[in-house]
């Protein structure tokens, strides 16, 4: 046998044997289905107009972890409503406020990490309001991190205390409850002189990447991903996607056009990020199925994307 053949076997049975845990541990498979029916309703946070998506079975898994996901640049929250359903699926409650800033001049929909200390803020209040579908069903003290594109240059500003224009204004606290990320469509290389500084990261990092983006390269996206400099941390090559395969449909209005056409079916590009941006999440915070997807065997039965980890 062939080291290369070898190598096939041992993944092979590696596969097997962690897609047996995971039917031993009683759980969706997650390449299947995920833990719950999804809810959404509107709400404010620190004056910025949100939609919320949450679980409304299986209530016995809440308090649920805060999602928070930071928009693209000029993508209105409503261009997520597939992402966001199937990341609440797996047992979050996932925020996706629209904030406008003026930026040199411009006014738009651009996300700042500010944002993840004013959902804090909110997910406390939220959970302690009588008024409220999640009265008592939150964990403010657990805060995830999803972006797209802009939204997550501004999470990994956040997530290593540095401050980069325009994605970061003035350096912020990176908030005591975050606790890891997964960004789509983001890098962190800087376009004037083709550099990828380090990633300081205090909480673990996952980049999803379109392997067909035609505004955040995949050739920036896994550079980016090579300097984050501490473990754990995911690269994942979502194959097919471009830019915009995270969201409902291709070139949301008023965002930049992406000129590079997806051949993977929208629907399935935006399942796909999500699950893997969710058991991503879903692994930092501890849970074994999580784990199993983005460590072992996801690489294995997803035909539509590739990953690499450091753990």
């Amino acid at each position: 046998m062939t080291p290369r053949l070898h190598r096939r076997g041992l993944l092979r049975a590696a596969a097997v044997a962690a897609a047996a845990a995971l039917a031993a541990m009683a759980v969706p498979a997650p390449a299947q289905a995920a833990y719950s029916t999804v809810s959404s309703y509107t709400t404010s946070v620190n004056g910025d107009a949100a939609d919320v998506y949450h679980p409304v079975t299986g209530s016995a898994h809440s308090p649920w972890p805060v999602a928070l996901l930071l928009q693209g640049a000029n993508v209105d929250k409503s261009a997520y409503r597939g992402f966001a359903t199937k990341v609440a699926s797996y047992g979050f409650v996932v925020v996706v406020p629209n904030h406008y800033q003026v930026l040199f001049g411009q006014p738009g929909l651009y996300a700042t990490g500010a944002q993840a200390t004013w959902t804090v803020g909110w997910a406390a209040a939220e959970n302690a309001n009588a008024a409220s579908p999640l009265l008592g069903a939150i964990d403010p003290q657990t805060l995830v991190l999803l972006g797209h594109s802009f939204g997550g240059a501004a999470g990994l500003n956040l997530s290593t205390g540095l401050c980069t224009p325009p994605f970061c204004m003035a350096p912020l606290p990176t908030p005591p409850q975050l606790k890891a990320a997964a960004f789509y469509g983001t890098n962190n290389t800087v376009p004037q002189t083709g550099q990828t500084p380090p990633v300081a990261n205090t909480v673990p990092i996952a980049l999803v990447q379109g392997s067909l983006d035609g505004i955040g390269s995949p050739a920036n996206g896994y550079a980016t991903y090579q300097v984050v400099t501490t473990p754990p941390k995911l690269y994942v090559s979502l194959l097919g996607a471009n830019h915009y395969g995270i969201t409902d449909a291709q070139n949301p209005a008023g965002a930049r056009p992406e000129t590079s056409a997806q051949t993977l079916d929208q629907a399935t590009s935006v399942e796909t990020a999500a699950r893997w941006s969710a058991l991503w999440l879903r692994a930092q915070l501890g849970d074994p199925v999580g784990q199993a997807w983005v460590y072992s065997v996801g690489d294995f039965f997803d035909a539509n994307a590739t990953a690499e980890s450091v753990h």
